[in-house]
């Protein structure tokens, strides 16, 4: 079961994100974003797999950098990503994910990012689940 959505921000576009741990939050918010990207995520095929290393130790920033790698991709090598691994710690985060470049004909897209923005970016426990908030500008 998927726990995250989306909420309404002005000109932007919000991401909720829920998780039992760090690292299916952060693999959740890189889904839930490629999400409001594909009409359909079902359509992405994970043929390609990508590498990601982030230094660092202050949670909001790396989920910044996570998902603004991801996004970095898309913009550049218009590739589009349906299934995440991602491991965060004290060093940092280690993440994969997997996925293919964008065929038109396949993919119909639902919103363009262009940006995340630190804007209300908030990681944080809340009860027995981790809780992620990010605006991203479409």
């Amino acid at each position: 079961m998927r726990m995250y959505e989306t909420f309404e921000h002005t000109a932007d576009l919000g991401l909720r994100i829920r998780a039992a741990d760090l690292d299916t939050l952060f693999a959740e918010a890189a889904e839930c974003m490629f999400s409001t990207v594909v009409e359909d995520l079902r359509t992405v095929e994970a043929k390609q797999r990508l590498e990601v290393q982030l230094p660092g130790e202050e949670r909001e920033l790396l989920l910044f950098d996570w998902l603004n790698e991801l996004l970095y991709r898309l913009d550049t090598e218009h590739l589009l990503f349906c299934r995440f691994e991602v491991h965060v710690d004290e060093q940092g985060l280690h993440g994969s994910a997997w996925g293919e470049p964008l065929d038109r004909e396949r993919h119909a897209l639902s919103h363009e990012v262009k940006a995340i923005t630190y804007h209300g970016l908030r990681v944080e426990r809340e009860g027995d689940l981790w809780l992620a908030e990010v605006i991203v500008d479409i």
